[in-house]
């Protein structure tokens, strides 16, 4: 017994941090711990059936101080394991899962429970009996919240986490005005979704009917939210109780709402719309604490995880625009389902963004609308995982899984997920179980799929009433409350249901307006009217000094040092290539007071080594962005490699273009083909969101492009595809052949009072190409050419006339030359679209004499 008589004087607490500590590193504890550590795990993987220790082993250890051991085991037990055991499922039975958390499993019995142990110190409360210990967790992890949380491997986090966790044993505190207010959003949610079902019967509206409790704890989430000065929301949902969110947390008049399901035509002329679940909306509400609070709903297609990357590119450009000294006071809300989060891909490139540099938004609340179904595949069918939110465990954020039915639960878990976010700036994910009234839409039948599951739910109560009956038990309302407020709130509707007949027309009120108040929308005669981006050669030349001059008390690679200063000798020279193209373009645009974003696979050194927008100090990898360093009252240069995402990069650099007009905003992929990953925001949102939303955007996507030999995938940036999505007026498609041009292409982006998407074909081997330069003077004074003639050409002696794009100019050229053929002329087609098919038939005319 003297071998560990030290035990007996060391407190529990002490040995449970220490525990801890050796659990996650066994190294980093002193040598006679490690040692009696590792003897007490294997005494306790050695238990026999019945609880007795196997003979021999461990025996040394006093018996109450083993007893504490075990005690410490079961915490950990509840603390790792307890959110399997919930009452966190409000139609189903759980699924079982072993082992459980009887005390039997942990060397202990029920003649323990009477028992004094100091392990109740870990927990707070004490020297108590292990009675009050098991009392304590499981009201803390087992019942209407069930926490993941212990494979975060920051012991801060986890400290703060617990000590929430044991306050109230978990449990809310709210006061009767609180609880009344919560009352009162839960009945907005409910009496909303049975006023639309009774006056438009059959009429597809994706309700939020099982899981209204979302609304309160949204109102609740935006209240304490403006404790902390978070000044701006982002949110982002799909269509399920989508049109209850507008109007019961964004204030979207229920007027507006009606009107679109009466299927009025819109005010605006040119406007084809959308269904009314998938609309943006933006407003101003005062919280009570009397401060204005901005909230945003991004507009978003059927495919139901693509707005995340959408609103997560808007948080991060408001951040940068308006709070760059405190980003958290924009905050993003992503509403996902349980079998969408679990099956799309999307998510899991969205959630590898939120650490990096260049795209994180310190952190976003997800709330998960469990309906436990999608559309009517069954949730064993819909995942391999435990947990929808199993990918949230990729950054080690905490999960809570909650009842929808018990509301205060989920407000209170709402308000945990808040608090996390404002002192960590990390993701926290909340799993709200609930079920789905009706099927997929409201005119769907799920008992041809899931017979017992909607038996269950038609005899279930509302969360409504179920809240409303236990307030009543606690003495908060009185009989008569919820009618009153139920009728209320069902008159206001009919009034609004009554103003909308009146009206003939729906308005659509655009998304988020004040970022675009300064631009007018284009139509296509607009977008072919020349731009003036001309730009003062003294100033190019300024900032070719800075971007040729590497810092001298830093040591750089010879190779690159050179590199940089052959960007002067192109000037002096007057032969300015690709690289200076872009350079030149950034470096005008950045002293013009606008910023830039540029981000993709590996841009700031370029795929083709053509960039170098960074550069990397020898020996200590110091990062020189020269283009920062132009002047002091320049636009800020963002430059940042991606992850190896396509879908999510491009959702996000979107959405960042979407909230910052005034950047010009590039996404450039590794190789032109590369794009067919993020084909959804290509068709959803880049070729399409002006017609259906009003929503003008002018991100610019690179795509190198070319046949040079390198195999069928990185040959082409599949023009075609795109050309299939041009219609009308909906983007610009670009394929330049001079740097000057190029330099005009992304001056006019910005410069133009307008947005549309652009699309440029990058060229590989024009990069360095002896006949791909331009002069400086191009580049001050001249603009960009939607198409370019053959200078070389003589009318009257040209028989064969042939429009050329890209590089095959230069291939067609050669040959020309190679023959010393002077009757054909090469016209250079530079903007595939809009096509300028005025140009094309003068220069049609010009050559009269071709076949």
């Amino acid at each position: 017994m003297d071998k560990y008589s030290f035990l007996n004087a060391a407190h529990t607490a002490y040995f449970a941090d220490l525990y801890d500590q050796y659990l996650k590193n066994p190294d980093s504890v002193e040598p006679s711990w490690r040692a009696f550590f590792q003897g007490y795990d294997f005494g306790s993987e050695n238990y026999g059936l019945d609880g007795e220790i196997v003979e021999g082993v461990s025996t040394q250890i006093p018996e109450q101080l083993q007893k504490e051991f075990q005690a410490l085991k079961l915490i950990d037990g509840y603390r790792s394991r307890g959110h399997l055991f919930t009452k966190t499922n409000p139609v189903r039975a759980r699924r079982k899962y072993a082992p459980t958390l009887e005390i039997e499993n942990f060397g202990l019995s029920k003649n323990d429970l009477q028992t004094v142990f100091s392990a109740g110190d870990v927990l707070g409360l004490g020297s108590v009996t292990l009675q009050v210990i098991i009392d304590h967790l499981e009201k803390v992890y087992c019942e209407s919240i069930g926490v993941e949380y212990m494979y975060i491997r920051k012991p801060e986090e986890i400290q703060w986490i617990q000590q929430k966790l044991n306050v109230n044993d978990n449990h809310p505190q709210f006061s009767p005005d609180q609880k009344k207010t919560i009352l009162r959003k839960l009945n907005e949610a409910v009496s909303f979704e049975n006023f639309l079902h009774t006056k438009y019967v059959g009429q597809k509206r994706f309700s939020l009917e099982g899981g209204e409790a979302l609304i309160p704890a949204l109102d609740a989430l935006i209240e304490h939210a403006s404790g902390y000065d978070v000044k701006e929301f982002v949110m982002g949902m799909a269509h399920r109780g989508r049109l209850s969110t507008l109007t019961n947390i964004f204030g979207k008049s229920a007027k507006d709402i009606f009107s679109e399901f009466d299927g009025k035509d819109y005010e605006q002329e040119v406007f084809d719309g959308d269904v009314k679940y998938h609309l943006g909306w933006t407003s101003d509400r005062v919280s009570d604490a009397g401060k204005k609070i901005n909230l945003n709903i991004a507009p978003n297609p059927s495919h139901l995880e693509t707005v995340g990357a959408v609103v997560e590119g808007i948080v991060r450009a408001k951040q940068d625009d308006k709070y760059a000294d405190n980003p958290s006071q924009v905050l993003p809300i992503i509403v996902h389902g349980d079998a969408a989060i679990a099956g799309q891909g999307i998510v899991y490139e969205l959630i590898q963004m939120a650490q990096l540099d260049g795209y994180k938004t310190n952190g976003t609340i997800h709330i998960v609308v469990n309906n436990q179904i999608g559309f009517t595949t069954n949730y064993l069918d819909a995942r391999s995982s435990t947990y929808c939110t199993d990918v949230g465990k990729v950054t080690l954020s905490p999960v809570l899984h909650v009842n929808a039915d018990d509301v205060e639960a989920v407000v209170h878990a709402t308000l945990f997920a808040l608090h996390f976010r404002m002192k960590f700036k990390r993701d926290v994910f909340i799993d709200m179980l609930g079920y789905r009234k009706y099927g997929h839409n409201e005119g769907d039948e799920p008992k041809f799929t899931q017979p017992l599951l909607y038996k269950a739910i038609a005899k279930h109560k509302n969360p409504r009433d179920i809240y409303a009956e236990r307030l009543l038990a606690e003495g908060v309302i009185n009989n008569d409350f919820v009618a009153k407020i139920e009728k209320e709130y069902k008159d206001k509707l009919e009034e609004k249901l009554e103003d909308s007949r009146k009206v003939k027309k729906t308005e659509i009120t655009p998304f988020m307006q004040n970022e675009w108040v300064n631009f007018s929308s284009a139509q296509e005669d607009k977008m072919m009217v020349t731009v003036d981006t001309t730009y003062p050669k003294e100033a190019l030349e300024k900032i070719t000094k800075v971007i040729s001059n590497l810092p001298e008390d830093k040591k750089f690679i010879r190779k690159i040092q050179r590199l940089i200063e052959s960007r002067q000798t192109m000037f002096d020279e007057d032969r300015l290539d690709w690289a200076m193209a872009e350079h030149l373009a950034y470096g005008s645009i950045l002293l013009e007071g606008n910023d830039i974003r540029i981000s993709g696979q590996d841009v700031e050194r370029g795929t083709f080594s053509h960039r170098h927008a960074v550069v990397k100090v020898e020996d200590s990898e110091e990062e020189i962005v020269l283009h920062n360093k132009l002047s002091d009252k320049q636009g800020r240069f963002f430059i940042y490699n991606s992850l190896l995402s396509e879908y999510g990069v491009v959702g996000f650099d979107y959405g960042y273009a979407m909230a910052s007009p005034e950047t010009l905003t590039i996404w450039e992929a590794q190789f032109g083909d590369f794009s067919n990953g993020a084909q959804i925001m290509l068709d959803q949102y880049i070729s399409a969101a002006e017609d259906k939303w009003k929503l003008q955007n002018g991100l610019v996507m690179l795509l190198p492009h070319g046949y040079e030999g390198q195999g069928a995938e990185h040959s082409s940036g599949r023009m075609e595809r795109y050309l299939q999505l041009c219609a009308k007026d909906n983007m610009f498609v670009a394929d330049c052949t001079t740097p000057a041009n190029m330099f005009h292409l992304l001056r006019r982006q910005i410069k133009a009072n307008y947005r549309k998407p652009l699309i440029v074909f990058t060229p590989k081997s024009l990069l360095r190409h002896p006949k791909v330069v331009s002069t400086v003077d191009e580049f001050a004074n001249g603009s960009f050419q939607v198409l370019i003639d053959d200078a070389n050409a003589k009318a009257d002696k040209v028989k064969t006339l042939v429009f050329v794009t890209g590089k095959f100019y230069y291939d067609l050229l050669e040959e020309q030359e190679n023959l010393e053929r002077d009757d054909v002329a090469l016209v250079r087609i530079e903007q595939l679209f809009p096509l300028p098919s005025q140009d094309m038939r003068a220069i049609l005319k010009k050559y009269k004499k071709c076949r």
